[in-house]
Formats: C-alpha cells, sequence, structure tokens
C-alpha cells in the first residue's frame, strides 16, 4: 500500500479471481468482450488468474477498509470456479487472517457445471453462498449456455443443484431474461422451484451490438439508434415476464418463495432504501476488482475510462468514495429525462440501470431507459398488492397474511 492510513466506508466489491475467463460461451455474456481490452498486445498481459500476493492484498484491505462488522465477500467471472479450489482454501485463509473479530460471508456466482462432491464439500464446511445461473426450461437454458465445445449444460446444473442440496449448500438461481423466455415467466417460475430453488434473481439482457458501440473514448458510449443484439429481450418482455412471475408467486409462495426484485420494491414501499441498485435512487455502491488490482466503477461498466485505480497503489475505500466514484454515482438521478422526472412510479426504479438508458427520445437532453415500458408494467401490476403487505407490516403482520385477500380481489374482477 502506498499508504499507511486507511480509511473505511460502506461499500459492495465484486472480484473477478479469473476475470473473463469462462468453461462456457454464453453468446449473451457481457464479460467474454473484456479479453481484448484485458490483453493488449504487450508484455504486461494480465494473468489467468488473480495472484496469491493479490489475493492476500484484497483480502486484508477489503476488510481493512469496511466501515461495518460483517463483510461480504463476492466472487464471480467470467466464471470463478477456474480459479480452482485450492484458490478459495487461501481465501478463507486470509479471511480468518484478517478478520479481526468481523464476521465474513462469502457469495459465488457459478455456471456450476464444474461443481463436483469437492466444491460442494467446501461451500458447506465454509458457509459460502451459491448463485446458480439457469434460464429456465431445458431448451431454453441450452438455446444460449452451453459448453465451449457446444455441447448443451442444463443436466449438469441441474445434477450441480442436486449436489448443493444434498451438501445443505444455501443457494440462489440466477435467471437471464432474453429473447428466448420473455414470455415464458409462469413456466420459468415453476421449473426453478421444481429445481429446488427458494430465491430467485430475474436480470433483463439488454446489449447493444458490438458494431453500434463507440468505444475509442474509453467510454461506454452506443452510437444514435445503435441496434441491440438478437438475444436481447423485448423492451416489454421483462415487463410481461416479471408479471407472470408475480402473478404465480402471490397465488401461495409468499414467505416461501423469495423473489429479489419483489423484496426490493416491498422494501421501498415500506419506507426503506432500494436492496437492488438497479432500483435505487444512485448507483456506485458495487464495484468491481479485476486479477490483477484494477477497481472499475461497476460490473457493467468495466470499461478503460471507469477505472479507478489499483489496491496496490491507493487505498481501496478512497477508490470507492473518491470524486470519480461519487460522479459516476450521482449520474443516475441527475441524468434523467423528464419523462422519469414526472413518473408516479420514479421512486420505485429511478430511471433503472444506466446502461439501459439507449432510447434516444426528441426534446430530452439525456437518452431514456429502453424498459421504461416494462418497469411501468410492473410497477402498476404490482401495486395493490405491494400496498396491502406493506400495510399488513406495518401492523405487525406477515406479507403471506395477504395472499387470501389478493386471491379475493382477483376471483371478483373476473
Amino acid at each position: 500500500m502506498a499508504a499507511n492510513t486507511h480509511s473505511q466506508a460502506h461499500f459492495h466489491m465484486m472480484a473477478k479471481p479469473a476475470s473473463y475467463r469462462c468453461n462456457l460461451k454464453c453468446d449473451y455474456c457481457f464479460y467474454l468482450e473484456k479479453e481484448e481490452m484485458m490483453t493488449p498486445a504487450s508484455a504486461h498481459k494480465q494473468s489467468d488468474r488473480m495472484s496469491d500476493n493479490m489475493l492476500k492484498i484484497y483480502v486484508r484491505e477489503y476488510i481493512r477498509s469496511q466501515a461495518g462488522d460483517v463483510i461480504d465477500f463476492a466472487w464471480q467471472g467470467g466464471e470463478p470456479t477456474l480459479a480452482g479450489l485450492d484458490f478459495y482454501k487461501s481465501v478463507v485463509k486470509y479471511q480468518k487472517q484478517f478478520a479481526g473479530g468481523k464476521t465474513i460471508t462469502n457469495g459465488f456466482q457459478t455456471n456450476a457445471v464444474a461443481i463436483n462432491r469437492q466444491w460442494a464439500q467446501f461451500f458447506a464446511d465454509n458457509d459460502f453462498l451459491i448463485g446458480v445461473s439457469v434460464d429456465g426450461a431445458p431448451e431454453v437454458h441450452d438455446k444460449y449456455r452451453i459448453s465451449v465445445n457446444g455441447n448443451p449444460t442444463f443436466e449438469r446444473v441441474k445434477n450441480a443443484i442436486k449436489l448443493l442440496i444434498e451438501y445443505k449448500v444455501q443457494f440462489n438461481t440466477l435467471t437471464v431474461i432474453n429473447d428466448q423466455n420473455w414470455d415464458k415467466g409462469k413456466e420459468t417460475y415453476h421449473i426453478l422451484k421444481e429445481l429446488g430453488s427458494v430465491h430467485f434473481q430475474f436480470i433483463p439482457i439488454v446489449e447493444v451490438d458490438a458494431s453500434d458501440q463507440n468505444n475509442d473514448s474509453g467510454y461506454y458510449t452506443p452510437i444514435k439508434d445503435a441496434k441491440l443484439t438478437h438475444f436481447s429481450v423485448p423492451s416489454h418482455g421483462y415487463g410481461k415476464f416479471m408479471t407472470d412471475v408475480f402473478d404465480e408467486w402471490i397465488k401461495a409462495d409468499v414467505g416461501k418463495i423469495f423473489v429479489r426484485m419483489f423484496d426490493s420494491m416491498l422494501a421501498t414501499w415500506m419506507g426503506y432504501p432500494a436492496t437492488v441498485c438497479v432500483q435505487a435512487k444512485e448507483c456506485g455502491q458495487s464495484l468491481v476488482i479485476e486479477t490483477n488490482g484494477d477497481v472499475y466503477s461497476c460490473d457493467h461498466y468495466v470499461y478503460p475510462a471507469n477505472k479507478l485505480g489499483n489496491i496496490k497503489q491507493t487505498d481501496m475505500a478512497k477508490l470507492a468514495t473518491g470524486k470519480q466514484q461519487q460522479r459516476f454515482g450521482a449520474a443516475k438521478n441527475t441524468k434523467l429525462t423528464s419523462h422519469c422526472q414526472q413518473c408516479d412510479f420514479q421512486a420505485l426504479c429511478y430511471g433503472g440501470c444506466p446502461k439501459h438508458r439507449i432510447t434516444a427520445i426528441t426534446g430530452e437532453k439525456h437518452k431514456h431507459n429502453y424498459l421504461c415500458g416494462s418497469y411501468k408494467q410492473i410497477f402498476g401490476h404490482t401495486t395493490p398488492a405491494m400496498h396491502l403487505m406493506a400495510q399488513e407490516i406495518q401492523r405487525g403482520g406477515l406479507a403471506e397474511n395477504v395472499m387470501p385477500v389478493i386471491a379475493r380481489m382477483q376471483a371478483q374482477t373476473r
């Protein structure tokens, strides 16, 4: 470290110990493109894996930099299993060495195809929370989530989940909403339940075609009227999917199945901050660290212009709270269209993810969120139930108590 003093802050860091490298070749993966950026034609080619020395520095500095008593580590990729099981044994060793009485947790987002009994036992022994990527029905999942040699992966993921359940490892599922499954919300919801998941996360895929990205400046700057990739969700598709999921969830699963977006919305209805960055007033509290110690503003903004520095040279908390990152986070709320500013649902999304603001509107200085119509559909559709749940909780009851009430309301409108 360059400095001997250590500042502290509240922020979240996502580590990429194997960078963009993966044992799958998903068509829609936005991180595989980082290979060109991370491997320049020079002698300074980035390592395939975070070195033991860098890992030790990272674990020590991340714990030191956090103002809270609970330190949440997150491991992602690419595919984090490619760092190897011994790497994570070192993770746990260094966490214990530097914990200083603080509580340490580990989240691990994986495609799951490499998980065997050794991995499952390690996760169980060390209380890792595993996020498993699965896109629904086999034919949907296997459309894009294929191995590097072109083989389907659904059955391998299904078997990995069975292992996690056998070893009593906590896990959730992450499902990408794309052109293949946006109209299959009900079907996808029940498939995830059948797999044994009780915690669902749904992420819409909105990617600009590579030929329409003007990245020469180092910034993410799609050209005007940029075309989206064929696998992107239709602008209304995310709304269709999530409202179909909500209708299944509200029937009988409130309190038994937990959908991250609905949890975050309910928190907002209760007067608390959103728990999902997409719905928060500002972003910038979820940073990324690459294998060489470089820190970037966000997982979706790993571009040269969004590089904040390196933890070998600069205190990690200073990188997370410096002016560059403050500007990045504040831009979400300061660069809203007038449509957004006047929207009845503004407090539920604040314009959504800035990277999805690609729609030009005549007379507007800033671009509008491509998924705006979907968000309006979701928020409008869920408002009656969210209002009832918030009231019930404020009275000291449980959110699930509203399910019979919702069922009666729906029966009366049929």
